[in-house]
């Protein structure tokens, strides 16, 4: 079952460690509420649309 998160804009690959990882900018406290699992969905979600910039050029 995929998770909502690899779908998302901000799930990066790092080679150099060979795993995924979350590549939203958060400050102390969103962090804490992030790994606390306090947010029912994360509100930091964009889906990852490859083809969002072809459907504007059209």
């Amino acid at each position: 079952m995929k998770s909502q998160c690899d779908t998302c804009l901000y799930y990066q690959y790092d080679e150099s460690y060979d795993e995924y990882y979350c590549g939203v900018s958060l400050d102390e406290d969103e962090m804490e509420r992030f790994l606390t699992d306090r947010f029912a969905n994360c509100p930091y979600y964009r889906l990852d649309d490859e083809y969002a910039t072809v459907r504007r050029q059209m």
